[in-house]
């Protein structure tokens, strides 16, 4: 059974509930109704009725037996004001959260924050800043992370990695980069793909000196020492984590030189242009990213994403739940 097989098994019929605040758009429409079809998710969309209705008979697509839920026209919007002025703590008044949850991202949010869904998903849309900020401010980070990543699920027939982090911070102090590590091994396995950890650099064991190559090395070591039951090791050039023939000769003694499965981008550009590359010259199928470290699971599509795209991973943010 192939990944997506596995975790469709695992949530059919358990009634999860996602909600998508791009309720208009063609591609969340379309991956929604066959969703709901498959039994995996109950969608809930967000929009105006009349529009989403309008726009789906235009394409041919039957939304009725989809929630759709009009952030304009919601009973409980008071009380979800409320909510949000507690939950920012002093940092937005009653007027300044009315505002806000005029927004779709954050309105949302709030009712997965609110436990009246299980997860979110947007990005179709909307880039990631208007995806992030509102789980930053509203859902926050897990007990015992200090910041949010992003990782991409690289698939390849029976090949599976993890890329990260390719979306979220973009110049990662090294003890943000040990904590992305972590994250990454933690997700990884939640996949089935079985942790070998390689930081990733431009250097191989010491083989160029820069201020750069110092900070992955300090990220190694700190990622070690932070979970020492996985084999994490740098800093690592791709091909000498890669290629086991490389490995041989740039770092003969490491453990996962050659047969990694798990790569630590140094920072966000290297990271976000070495997924797209693997996608569009190596045929790789690129799912994510799947935002590491929240309190509750919410993703963020490419803009550049596909219906198949959306259906994907909105199964794996359905199977997050089940953590």
């Amino acid at each position: 059974m192939n990944l997506f097989e596995d975790l469709k098994s695992k949530i059919r019929g358990k009634n999860i509930r996602i909600v998508f605040p791009e309720g208009t758009d063609i591609r969340v429409l379309g991956a929604t109704v066959r969703l709901k079809k498959d039994d995996l998710v109950e969608p809930v969309l967000l929009g105006d009725p009349k529009e989403i209705q309008k726009i789906a008979k235009e394409q041919g697509i039957h939304v009725e037996n989809l929630e759709i839920i009009d952030p304009n026209h919601y009973d409980a919007f008071d009380e979800m004001v409320q909510a949000f002025v507690e939950r920012r703590k002093g940092k937005a008044t009653e007027e300044q959260a009315r505002e806000l949850l005029k927004n779709v991202n954050y309105f949302g949010t709030m009712l997965t924050y609110l436990d009246k869904v299980d997860g979110l998903i947007s990005g179709a849309v909307h880039t990631t800043g208007d995806t992030v900020r509102p789980a930053l401010q509203i859902i926050k980070a897990k007990p015992g992370n200090n910041l949010i990543s992003g990782a991409f699920l690289m698939l390849r027939g029976n090949e599976k990695y993890l890329f990260s982090d390719c979306a979220i911070n973009i110049a990662p102090t090294a003890e943000q980069l040990a904590e992305i590590a972590v994250q990454s091994a933690q997700t990884a396995e939640f996949f089935g793909i079985e942790p070998h950890i390689a930081m990733l650099s431009f250097s191989t064991k010491g083989s160029a000196k820069s201020d750069e190559v110092t900070k992955v090395q300090e990220a190694t070591k700190l990622a070690q020492q932070m979970a020492p039951n996985y084999e994490i090791d740098g800093e690592l050039q791709f091909d000498a984590a890669f290629v086991e023939s490389v490995a041989q000769k740039k770092a003969p003694q490491s453990k996962v030189a050659g047969k990694a499965t798990v790569f630590v981008f140094p920072e966000i550009q290297s990271g976000n242009i070495g997924y797209k590359i693997a996608q569009r010259l190596g045929n790789f199928e690129a799912i994510g990213p799947i935002l590491q470290g929240l309190n509750k699971p919410i993703s963020d599509l490419s803009r550049g994403c596909n219906e198949e795209d959306v259906y994907k991973l909105t199964v794996i943010t359905a199977s997050q739940t089940l953590i």
